[in-house]
């Protein structure tokens, strides 16, 4: 979402790092540029001016003109604005400390995703907070909405209030209550009806709604695609009904990321989701400083190891830690691998996540490399049979012209992921060599990856090569693999 952004800023900074020294005319002209990237990014103009003056200001202080490495001082104050601008360092959580149920209310207009954001916040309640969540449709409008969180609730585990035909939100909500007391449910969900437009119909519901169940938190969906209207949008709502907090939807499109810029300085809500995708999982906690960092191309570790946390089971792990050990790694092996980088988003996800990535993510764009390369790799291990999967040195040419017939691949693609693994293999007797990860771990402290291994730093299994998850930062080279 932030891409194009990312990418004037990049270009802009670049310019003020290969500088020995800087001028006020320096930091200046490299601001107006800047309010031009905002402003083409869709960010609200008095919001770009208040940043600019702000940036401008701490920028051109002697402090910073007189610094040893003055590019890199003005990246560092862009970067704490645009965390302030977010909504600070503290990341906004949800209000749960109150007597059970607590009633969390979703507003907004209709198409901006707010059942599914419902289904999504109750998983994640469920699965990472342990909470035992309801869901209840007050949508009587929309035709088959209260069977679609009903559907949803199926999907993710989470109970749905059951269906009367005929009531009004209202005596859905009553009944809502009653229903979660009676369950001892922990945290109840609301799903209320949207409109086309803001209208005053729309907020005399919501406010109905909200004397009945007094909630404890009321978060308004928004699409971020719809650019500066998401804005508008949030400040029609927040003077109608008293907003907690902001849920942005579609983060993963390619909208030009003026909302999220906009929407807190302008309406002075937090945004405390971020929707990144069709499916349930596809919810994050919005974090104002890894945003922050994306955006100047800094990367979101955090986030990576989050997500390597969730995609790699322990087991998973400690079973390939042991192989290690013991210098082994078949198919099978690169097989998890490639499902642990596709649970973890891709690769794009992981590029644009890994510090230092962006000029690697754009190489693989441009070369028309994607996440089907993962797809295509899985499709020809799995044309292969057990007994080659464990034992790859089985693949002779009649055996390689049936696996690329069963996975629809070429011969030549086969025997670059044949070599692939190779590569792969013989690291993992060159561990095995040293004493396995122990010794590893101990070279570490003598140069490194590249020290400990050396030779392997060009084929794509050192410090830097986009590693996978499991093998310490170093992973087959993809780039060398299915272009087409």
């Amino acid at each position: 979402m932030f891409d194009s952004l990312s990418d004037r800023l990049g270009g802009v900074f670049d310019k003020l790092r290969g500088r020995g020294a800087l001028k006020e005319q320096d930091v200046r002209d490299a601001m107006r540029e800047v309010r031009i990237a905002l402003l083409e990014a869709d960010v609200a103009l008095p919001v770009v001016r208040r940043f600019i003056d702000q940036v401008t200001e701490k920028a051109i202080g002697q402090s910073v003109l007189r610094s040893v490495t003055p590019g890199q001082q003005v990246v560092k104050i862009v970067n704490d604005a645009i965390i302030e601008m977010l909504g600070g360092d503290t990341t906004p959580e949800l209000d749960l400390n109150a007597a059970p149920p607590v009633v969390i209310m979703m507003v907004g207009l209709q198409g901006s995703g707010k059942t599914t954001s419902t289904a999504k916040i109750a998983k994640l309640l469920k699965e990472k907070q342990g909470k035992k969540a309801m869901m209840a449709s007050l949508d009587v409008n929309r035709p088959a909405a209260q069977e679609q969180l009903k559907v949803l609730g199926e999907q993710v585990g989470v109970a749905t209030l059951p269906i009367i035909p005929g009531q009004q939100p209202t005596e859905i909500a009553t009944r809502a209550m009653q229903a979660a007391k009676l369950q001892a449910i922990d945290v109840l969900l609301l799903d209320t009806a949207g409109r086309l437009h803001v209208d005053q119909q729309l907020m005399d519901e919501m406010k109905a709604v909200a004397e009945i169940s007094s909630p404890r938190e009321t978060l308004l969906v928004v699409d971020s695609l719809t650019g500066q209207d998401a804005v508008n949008v949030a400040q029609s709502f927040a003077g109608q009904v008293d907003l907690t907090g902001v849920v942005l939807t579609r983060m993963d499109g390619d909208a030009r990321g003026g909302a999220a810029l906009s929407m807190r300085a302008v309406t002075g809500k937090p945004i405390k989701f971020a929707g990144t995708g069709e499916k349930m999982e596809a919810l994050e906690v919005f974090h104002p400083s890894r945003v922050a960092n994306r955006i100047l191309g800094m990367g979101d570790v955090v986030s990576l190891v989050e997500k390597a946390a969730e995609a790699v089971k322990v087991e998973d792990a400690e079973a390939l830690a042991k192989r290690m050990e013991q210098g082994k790694f078949d198919m099978n092996d690169l097989r998890m691998q490639l499902k642990q980088m596709q649970n973890m988003g891709g690769l794009g996800m992981l590029a644009g996540m890994m510090p230092g990535m962006k000029k690697a993510k754009a190489a693989m764009q441009a070369s028309g490399m994607d996440d089907r390369v993962l797809l295509r790799m899985d499709a020809i291990i799995g044309s292969m049979t057990p007994k080659e999967r464990s034992n790859p040195a089985l693949l002779n040419a009649k055996r390689k012209i049936r696996v690329a017939n069963g996975s629809g691949t070429q011969v030549q693609d086969v025997n670059k992921l044949l070599k692939m693994h190779m590569e792969m293999s013989k690291a993992m007797k060159q561990i095995k060599k040293m004493g396995g990860l122990k010794g590893l771990a101990a070279m570490f402290g003598k140069g490194g990856l590249d020290a400990a291994m050396p030779g392997l730093g060009g084929q794509g299994l050192g410090p830097g090569a986009g590693g996978m998850p499991g093998l310490g930062g170093g992973g087959p080279d993809l780039s060398k693999f299915l272009k087409k």
